[in-house]
């Protein structure tokens, strides 16, 4: 089998294709350098599109009482204070100027009456923060990043997977592709690399994610020795469709709630004003004619005075609600819960929420101004990631670098919706910047070992040489649904200790998996490849659950169900590999938040007079 390769040289390598990797390839090119994007889908298929309510910022249009200070305050709070307080307030501060960029280049965003960029109400935000396009903002802000990349002269290339990292003396040097179209093999040699490859959750079988979010970048990352920290923080969205089965799991926008849907379950309940915690109770309506109240005033784009409804709530107190009413026997029909947005007039439906309207009515012949959606949680968005410096994005090996959900730090223990884009567009940009800066004090492309090279090349053609073994998507669906079961929405300690056996097990099914055809498009052969990659991020979740005996933000264990905030509540997780090849798990904490910052934090939800434990 031809084992020769293609060898191209880039000061910097961006891999991933959405917003922060396009963002952070914007801004690497304004140092005059060399910079390739690699993607593994089409340009313009990034999973950013599918992110859909809004970009939240504190850009103060809908609510002038908003601020900096109380998005840096609802980030922290909406984590459980497990985030990494410097990333919180450089997003703070700096996302506002990263949305009124985005117009700058052409982003088109809804608009209040007055002329200025449109604001929504989303979980766990004090005030309307969210610029939004309808429920297409993330299409809108790829659109408007690629019209803008593509003549900054970044080369890019499209369908291709990366393989491998390379370091040459404990520094970045390189990474090892293939071209998923006609199995040509590439290196690139590059002087920094930013890692913007997304998420993990096509690891679980009802999943938002699309066939990309294998966890390929996570690996990248523990494979070259990379720390990454929280990985058993994954966030179910609450909404994601749950009927017919061919649809289960796709995204029902959390704008939605934000435009007024109320949830009930199969008694006609609003039953979210039951799950309130304590930290929020101050915030959120206590009865119904209160929350409509809240409600009634969005609608007539006025400021709210009474408290939000409980729909509002963070993501991993709505999902686990959800599924509490399900475990209580009071679910829709199909297992899940009612959205009901249909009390608003259809033209205003059909105006705020166009993608939602025709998403239903194309895939389950449902008329959302006429009748409920079904939802359900699904698995949405990974916390954790690979652990950076919080100003420049560089992780524990220098020269690579990583943004957006990639990387670790700013979500703590759940994530907000509507940070994820302002997180991409802020931290894809600062990515970019020091991998640049990094990239022009380095004068020559460092040598990579040429067994090093060949060894990649063995292993990538390796499944193609296999006769008669198993289906690799039998594997891939095993190992999904076992995910599923097993290190799910709940959690416990027998079944997570099973889940990293029965994981291992899946290391032999990998080895023996046969695609069978040739390199030419053979879907098989990708997901071949894809199987390792699943098995090392599935089992540091796994891991990393087991060893968190609490449970907090998207980590809930039924058998450790309260939050530990003497312990648990101050450390994060660190995974690496060792030495010896095996996975090692070991805990630490952030600087303590510093005095100027707490002022605008609630004091109680801190619990700093908690007695410390030994960590």
């Amino acid at each position: 089998m031809d084992k020769t390769y293609m060898t191209h040289e880039f000061d910097v390598v961006i891999i991933g294709a959405g917003g922060a990797g396009l963002r952070a390839a914007i801004e690497a090119t304004k140092s005059d350098i060399s910079v390739a994007v690699i993607c593994k889908s089409m340009l313009g298929k990034a999973h950013t599109v599918m992110a859909e309510g809004g970009a939240a910022s504190a850009l103060s249009n809908k609510d002038p009482r908003d601020s900096w200070m109380t998005h840096f305050r609802d980030t922290m709070k909406g984590g459980k204070y497990l985030g990494d307080w410097r990333m919180a307030e450089i997003h703070a501060k700096e996302s506002p100027d990263r949305i009124r960029e985005l117009e700058q280049w052409g982003a088109i965003f809804d608009r209040t009456p007055s002329g200025l960029t449109n604001q929504r109400n989303f979980g766990g935000h004090t005030y309307p923060r969210l610029a939004h396009i309808g429920d297409a903002t993330g299409l809108e802000i790829i659109r408007t990043l690629q019209e803008r990349g593509i003549h900054t002269g970044m080369e890019v290339f499209m369908e291709y997977t990366v393989r491998h990292l390379f370091k040459t003396e404990g520094r970045i040097s390189g990474c090892f592709a293939y071209n998923r179209v006609d199995g040509s093999l590439h290196l690139f040699k590059s002087k920094a690399i930013v890692l913007a490859t997304g998420g993990i959750t096509r690891c679980w079988s009802v999943c938002s994610g699309s066939w990309e979010y294998s966890g390929e970048g996570h690996a990248l990352a523990y494979w070259v020795g990379a720390e990454l920290g929280d990985m058993e923080f994954v966030q179910f969205h609450p909404t994601g469709m749950i009927w017919p089965p061919s649809v289960r799991g796709i995204l029902v926008t959390e704008g939605v709630r934000g435009e007024g849907g109320m949830l009930t379950n199969s008694e006609g309940e609003r039953f979210m004003f039951d799950y309130v915690p304590e930290m929020y109770r101050d915030e959120f309506a206590d009865t119904e004619e209160e929350a409509m109240d809240w409600v009634n005033s969005i609608v007539a784009d006025e400021t709210p005075t009474a408290r939000r409804p409980p729909e509002l709530l963070t993501r991993d107190v709505v999902a686990k609600a959800i599924n509490s009413e399900r475990e209580a026997g009071r679910a829709s029909e199909h297992g899940g819960a009612y959205l009901n947005i249909s009390w608003r007039p259809e033209d205003q439906v059909k105006k705020k929420l166009p993608g939602m309207y025709h998403q239903f009515m194309e895939l389950a012949a449902v008329d959302i101004t006429k009748e409920p959606m079904e939802v359900g949680p699904t698995a949405h968005y990974v916390m954790g990631g690979v652990k950076v410096h919080p100003e420049t994005q560089e992780s524990t090996i220098p020269g690579l670098y990583a943004a957006g959900e990639a990387a670790t730090g700013l979500h703590g223990a759940n994530r907000l919706g509507g940070n994820s884009l302002s997180d991409l567009i802020t931290f894809g940009r600062r990515a970019g910047m020091y991998a640049a800066k990094s990239a022009i004090e380095i004068e020559e492309f460092a040598e990579i070992s040429h067994e090093e090279i060949e060894k990649v090349v063995e292993e990538t053609l390796a499944p193609l040489l296999r006769k008669g073994g198993e289906n690799p998507a039998k594997v891939v669906e095993d190992l999904r649904e076992l995910m599923q079961q097993k290190v799910g929405i709940i959690r416990q300690g027998q079944q997570l200790e099973e889940a990293l056996e029965e994981l291992e097990a899946f290391r032999e099914r990998e080895e023996s998996a046969s695609p069978g055809g040739t390199r030419v498009y053979n879907p098989g052969w990708h997901q071949a490849l894809e199987i390792g990659a699943m098995i090392d991020v599935s089992k540091m979740c796994a891991l990393a659950a087991l060893a968190r005996e609490e449970s907090r933000g998207g980590h809930t264990r039924l058998d450790f169900p309260v939050p530990d905030y003497s312990h648990w509540g101050k450390i994060n997780s660190v995974i690496v590999k060792g030495s010896d090849g095996e996975m090692k798990l070991s805990h630490t904490r952030y600087p303590p938040i510093p005095d100027r910052l707490k002022e605008f934090l609630d004091a109680e939800d801190l619990h700093e007079d908690e007695e410390e434990s030994n960590v």
